[in-house]
């Protein structure tokens, strides 16, 4: 996701972890573990895992894109394809060695991209990332709003800091970033807000209260602001994704060092006994895709709506 930006004490880890593994189909994953990680292929869930390719739709062609959280998960997947159907886009994270080297492969593939690193808890941080953008480019007309992270643990255990920490980034951080790029899509004559809340703001679980209000926040905010621009050719909407496989729920879990191969394994597993549904996560690129939809012209009428991509998860709630 998202710059998946995290921040765990080792309490925090070690509660995620029990999270993951203590699940019906847990016990599982370790009898699977080595066939992964010796390659055996492994589908994720109860259903294969599609691979997303190229629309080949060209609906961003000399439009001005930023995109906020975007040097890994659903924020880089979405920079990567707004640059393929033509966008020039402008998007930042705190990790430059990764800003760096999402930039160079958009332009390997012919894109347009810059990264400027910026962290969206800093007011000064989005301001000079914002206006630098709309400098470079010649204005804005689509935003994605995308940096967040989560710190998960039970609620009488969070610091006052951890809790600031995870409303700074994920809702205060929104909130930073429409103040400074309202002004130029309004120059602009209007343009398009997409907004990445979750399905925790629909349905969550224990060990979330921070995460889960910064996300239903996130809704009240976007159905604020539609209202307030839809006037004036702004169309705001948040994006609801359910659990996705990015590193932001690979840190939750506390599993950064597991190898790739048993990370998948053991994700595989989590997935059939807790994602109603489809029984597997979704990809980065699943939900980069419906961003893009959200983004694009095609949907004049759409404003002020959370859209639901959960795989069945909140249904079944």
């Amino acid at each position: 996701m998202s710059d998946e930006q995290e921040t765990h004490t080792e309490e925090t880890k070690r509660f995620s972890r029990r999270r993951l593994l203590a699940t019906s189909g847990a016990a599982g994953a370790v009898g699977v573990l080595a066939g992964a990680v010796g390659g055996v292929a492994l589908v994720q869930g109860g259903a294969p895992t599609p691979t997303i390719t190229p629309s080949g739709a060209r609906r961003f062609t000399d439009k001005v894109v930023l995109v906020t959280g975007a040097t890994s998960g659903i924020g880089r997947a979405a920079a990567v394809r707004f640059a393929a159907e033509g966008g020039r886009v402008a998007f930042c994270g705190r990790r430059e060695n990764l800003g760096r080297q999402v930039q160079e492969e958009i332009r390997r593939a012919g894109g347009e991209a810059t990264y400027w690193r910026a962290d969206v808890t800093r007011e000064d941080d989005v301001r000079a990332f914002v206006d630098a953008a709309a400098a470079k480019y010649g204005g804005l007309d689509v935003c994605f709003d995308n940096a967040g992270i989560t710190i998960q643990k039970p609620l009488h255990e969070y610091t006052s800091a951890e809790w600031d920490q995870v409303h700074a980034t994920n809702l205060r951080g929104v909130f930073l970033s429409l103040k400074y790029q309202i002004p130029h899509l309004l120059r602009r004559g209007g343009g398009t807000v997409v907004v990445t809340s979750s399905s925790n703001a629909i349905a969550t679980d224990g060990g979330k209260a921070a995460y889960a209000a910064a996300k239903r926040g996130l809704v009240a905010l976007v159905q604020s602001a539609a209202l307030e621009y839809a006037t004036q050719g702004i169309r705001v909407n948040a994006l609801v994704p359910g659990t996705t496989n990015t590193e932001l729920v690979r840190r939750a879990a506390g599993q950064e060092g597991l190898p790739d191969a048993a990370w998948e394994a053991m994700a595989a597993v989590w997935a059939k006994s807790n994602v109603p549904g489809m029984m597997r996560m979704a990809t980065a690129d699943e939900i980069a895709v419906f961003a893009l939809a959200l983004a694009s012209a095609d949907f004049p009428y759409l404003t002020g709506a959370q859209l639901v991509i959960d795989g069945g998860k909140t249904a079944h709630a």
